[in-house]
């Protein structure tokens, strides 16, 4: 018989050993327990997510961080299944059996708990990120690799030789082990911290529109960078940097504020000024210079603004606050515009203007108060130039479409009527013919 044989026997054989029969199956009725405690609560708390909207109306918003889009893809599964399997190793211990297969299931539920800690929290803190994919996939590898080294005993050996590498910095002394275990606290720390700011903002942010949009985007965005502030300072200590050598960091960084960084300053000031006294806001048809289009965005250092055409111009806050821009809708959402037809002469303008005025107001997004109206604009060289306007209360939803079946309707009215559009008309002279 060989020793593959043999070696398949007793793995066999181990795997088959009822107390291990016993253990796989107390694993498998804590896991279902846990199973059914998520169920249990994701309905009531789920519910919201299923129809909630982002802060820009569009439908599809981020899955809680608890129970995730499935029933095992959130926090709140692997963290109840670790609590439940440790409690039973220690209650498996302390009666004289030495667990087996709890010591395999602790160290992989951690893993996977940490592992869905992070990609919730990063996937809620920076949803449109490209860079999350990658940094996902290296936390995986990282923690299913430390979980390995862990069952298989290498990792005391791995600390043991990590502690050994050690160099002097001035008066301390640092060694690797000590890098790594300060760089996982900070990383913990620091995703502690955005957990608890992406869930403040997605609380502020839900059900907010207009005024109270951009009030609460100001809130939010104070509070995730005081949240990561405080998380970055305990991220520090935890490393083992004496924070009283920050002052001369703070000194260095106010310097560098007065000579080059002096505009990214100016930004950031100006953008909690925008969103403090809400001249524009999330919505807004605005006009900065050449380009017009509605604010989408307002962040710290920058206001994203979005054309008709869907191009997207990104403004700095600075511009806004010390240059000249054209809020179209800050009073209200009603916006007048206006189109230019021109008739024969001899029409009969008075009562045409009436009837212009009649078909313009039974286009779908004209409003009817205040009402449209037509005007002689002046007289041209081949007939009456007449100009119409008309208040739209949805700028968002375009402004070339509603022109266009403004002048589509007054077409048909022209047509229908019998009314002559002029067109340019030459008349040429034949000069005498010279004898």
């Amino acid at each position: 018989m060989t020793a593959e044989t043999l070696l398949s026997q007793d793995l066999w054989s181990a795997l088959t050993h009822p107390r291990v029969l016993l253990e796989l199956g107390l694993l498998l009725l804590l896991l279902g327990l846990a199973a059914g405690v998520v169920r249990l609560l994701r309905g009531p708390a789920q519910a919201p997510q299923a129809t909630a909207e982002d802060s820009q109306g569009q439908p599809g918003a981020q899955p809680s961080i608890w129970f995730g889009h499935h029933l095992i893809d959130g926090v709140l599964f692997p963290v109840l299944a670790l609590a439940l399997a440790y409690l039973a190793k220690r209650l498996l211990g302390q009666a004289g059996w030495g667990p087996t297969v709890f010591g395999i299931a602790v160290p992989v539920l951690i893993s996977l708990a940490l592992i869905r800690l992070s990609v919730r929290v990063l996937s809620a803190a920076f949803p449109a990120s490209r860079m999350m994919r990658l940094v996902e996939r290296s936390i995986s590898w990282l923690a299913w690799g430390a979980t390995v080294l862990w069952l298989t005993g290498l990792l005391p050996v791995l600390l043991e030789w990590l502690e050994e590498v050690q160099w002097k910095i001035g008066g301390s002394t640092l060694s690797l082990r000590t890098l790594l275990e300060g760089a996982l606290s900070a990383g913990f720390v620091l995703m502690i911290a955005l957990w608890v700011s992406a869930a403040l903002e997605a609380r502020l942010l839900h059900g907010a529109s207009g005024e109270q949009l951009s009030l609460r985007k100001a809130a939010a965005n104070v509070l995730r960078a005081g949240l990561l502030f405080i998380g970055l300072l305990l991220a520090l200590s935890a490393v083992g940097i004496d924070l009283t050598a920050l002052s001369v960091l703070g000194g260095a960084l106010g310097v560098g504020i007065g000579f080059g960084l002096q505009k990214l300053a100016a930004n950031y000031v100006s953008g909690f000024v925008i969103l403090a006294e809400r001249s524009v806001r999330i919505g807004d048809m605005v006009r900065v210079g050449e380009f017009e289009g509605r604010i989408s965005d307002i962040t710290t250092r920058y206001t994203v603004i979005r054309a008709a055409s869907g191009r997207e111009a990104i403004v700095p806050n600075e511009t806004l606050i010390t240059g000249v821009v054209e809020n179209l809708t800050l009073a209200d959402r009603k916006l007048l515009l206006q189109t230019q037809v021109s008739v024969a002469y001899g029409t009969d303008v008075q009562a045409l203007r009436a009837r212009i005025n009649e078909a313009v107001a039974g286009v779908e997004r004209v409003l009817s108060d205040p009402a449209p109206a037509t005007h002689l604009q002046g007289f041209g060289a081949d007939g009456l130039d007449l100009i119409v306007y008309f208040w739209i209360g949805d700028p968002e939803n375009g402004l070339a479409n509603v022109r266009s079946a403004v002048n589509l309707a007054v077409l048909d009215l022209f047509a229908r009527e019998g009314i002559e559009i002029p067109y340019p008309q030459r008349v040429l002279h034949q000069l005498p013919a010279k004898n």
